[in-house]
């Protein structure tokens, strides 16, 4: 929770969700993300490791990245794969899914969340078009991108959440226009 909650301050800017990829990590509480990696350590060592523990040390891996290109994503893919063992959840295999794309490559991460779309266990979650919809922006196959973005915000119902995604949307879009130029 500590870790958690280390970052409270940078994911709203102005009003608007800001993803952890792009959040100010100096605003990030380093008192508590501190606090929150001695208790993961000192958990990690009290048996076996349970999903509690998991989650925690891929908080932990995500509060010691200094930089998002500092994150340990190979790591953080290696912990959601052991979380999925003790708890073989669609959502978990989405979180593994976006961890190897980053890893591994994006087409890797996209080729897992589409065996994911096959069972359609996640087809009334919005954050699973989101995910798609981001790494189909970074593939740069924008149209794509832009169809799970309309399925994502078909389907959220938070307003900060489909603020966020209208916004991606209109990026995407512009891009797409760009192109067309």
């Amino acid at each position: 929770m500590l870790l958690q909650d280390s970052r409270r301050m940078a994911r709203v800017r102005n009003q608007q969700l800001v993803t952890l990829e792009e959040q100010d990590r100096s605003l990030w509480d380093q008192g508590e993300i501190a606090e929150g990696l001695d208790l993961v350590e000192v958990a990690l060592r009290c048996g076996p490791v349970g999903p509690y523990q998991l989650q925690a040390a891929i908080a932990a891996l995500h509060a010691q990245a200094k930089t998002p290109d500092d994150t340990d994503w190979r790591q953080i893919s290696v912990l959601y794969e052991k979380l999925l063992e003790l708890d073989p959840s669609p959502v978990i295999a989405l979180n593994q899914a976006v961890a190897v794309a980053m890893a591994e490559g994006y087409e890797e991460g996209l080729k897992r969340i589409d065996v994911i779309a096959s069972s359609e266990a996640l087809e009334t979650y919005h954050l699973f078009y989101a995910a798609r919809a981001d790494l189909l922006r970074r593939l740069n196959r924008l149209h794509e991108a832009a169809s799970a973005y309309r399925r994502a915000l078909a389907l959220a119902t938070n307003r900060s959440e489909l603020d966020f995604l209208a916004r991606r949307l209109k990026q995407v879009e512009a891009m797409m226009a760009e192109e067309n130029l």
